[in-house]
């Protein structure tokens, strides 16, 4: 057939089906093999590929559809220049975005492999992940032919405008950048801030700092305030942390025996109690030692991080009083004897009996007169 729209719609139609098709067959069979492969390899960088590539190689089948059947069409050569040109600013830019995530996946992967301290926040997903699709940028600008030195110009005049307006953006940026480096907080700390609140860090973003407090609510700091706010880490050096429990017996107790029930009650609470660990070893200091009632210890013995000192001093606690009702050990309250006088103001008079004065000792709360 002759007919112009059998040759400018139909062929092409019919062209673009049967190179789409076959485009996805070849697809198939190549994620098929690589399939295979990535199955009989012990990294999981080939899956990482893998899955990346799933759905994006869909749109290159199809862009290689409509470059054969806009090829062979008769259209004029301008609109077939064109229409190259559009297909290929579209590949560069479902490549670019496939190389952006492929390369964050990467090197959250790597972190993780290697096991090092280096945090991976949404900040550095969101700089790495800007730096492909800066170089795809670039690389799409030299396809257009489009010069980028007057474009780098533009940029910096405009970019020192855009600076000045986004003055508290930028500095929570670059403090953010700041804190990945320096590494005063990680995520997955958990911080103590000058304010009060405290929690663990969920993710350093580009803005905000996140932080999940222990009743599951979320406290967001912009990170200049993080970068500039005193702060208690309790992850550095190490999430190890040093427990110390202040218990108080009466003087009529022998301080030998009160340490070695400690000692002892503690270092069998290590073997049962999570997060309360037997090395180093439980000891006691009789620190701080000699009170107005009470003869005062230091038990001090070590937790795997913060949040397990709760139930490890709610156990002890109840272990070492029963041990002590157990031993007959008394842990006394506040007492004090008070001595009144006459209402003339005279030492306490005795009775015919030889009695002193009224002498009244009160335990719980004091117990006051007044002279007359």
């Amino acid at each position: 057939m002759d007919h112009p729209l059998f040759q400018i719609i139909i062929i092409p139609l019919g062209v673009f089906a049967a190179a789409t098709a076959v485009a996805l067959i070849v697809r198939s069979v190549l994620l098929r093999l690589f399939h295979r492969w990535a199955a009989k390899t012990e990294t999981e960088i080939d899956d990482l590929f893998l899955s990346a590539l799933r759905v994006p190689s869909i749109n290159w089948a199809i862009a290689v559809g409509l470059y054969v059947a806009i090829g062979t069409s008769t259209l004029p050569a301008s609109y077939v220049a064109y229409s190259f040109k559009a297909i290929h600013v579209l590949i560069i830019l479902s490549v670019t975005l496939v190389f952006a995530n492929v390369s964050s996946k990467l090197v959250a992967y790597s972190i993780k492999k290697a096991a090092i301290s280096v945090p991976l926040t949404g900040l550095s997903q969101t700089i790495i992940k800007g730096t492909v699709l800066v170089i795809g940028f670039l690389i799409l600008l030299g396809t257009l032919g489009i010069s980028i030195t007057p474009l780098i110009t533009a940029l910096g005049v405009g970019g020192l405008a855009v600076a000045l307006a986004l003055q508290d953006s930028l500095s929570n940026l670059f403090a953010g950048v700041h804190i990945l480096v320096e590494q005063p907080v990680r995520v997955g700390d958990f911080i103590r801030l000058e304010t009060g609140q405290e929690g663990y860090v969920t993710d350093i973003g580009w803005r905000t700092t996140r932080i999940r407090m222990l009743p599951n609510n979320l406290v967001i700091i912009p990170n200049n305030k993080l970068s500039q706010s005193i702060l208690t880490n309790y992850y550095l050096p190490e999430p190890r942390m040093a427990l110390l429990i202040p218990i108080g017996v009466s003087y009529a107790s022998d301080p030998d025996h009160v340490e070695r029930i400690l000692v002892e009650e503690a270092t069998e609470g290590a073997r049962e109690i999570p997060g309360l660990l037997a090395d180093p070893a439980p000891f006691v200091r009789f620190i701080p030692g000699f009170g107005d009632f009470s003869l005062n210890f230091t038990l001090i013995c070590q937790v795997r991080e913060f949040t397990d000192q709760y139930l490890a001093q709610h156990e002890l606690r109840k272990r070492i009083l029963k041990r002590f009702r157990k031993e007959g050990i008394e842990i006394p309250f506040p007492s004090r004897t008070v001595y009144t006088r006459e209402a003339d103001g005279k030492s306490p008079a005795r009775d015919g009996a030889g009695h002193g004065a009224e002498q009244r000792e009160a335990r719980g709360e004091d117990q006051t007169s007044e002279a007359g």
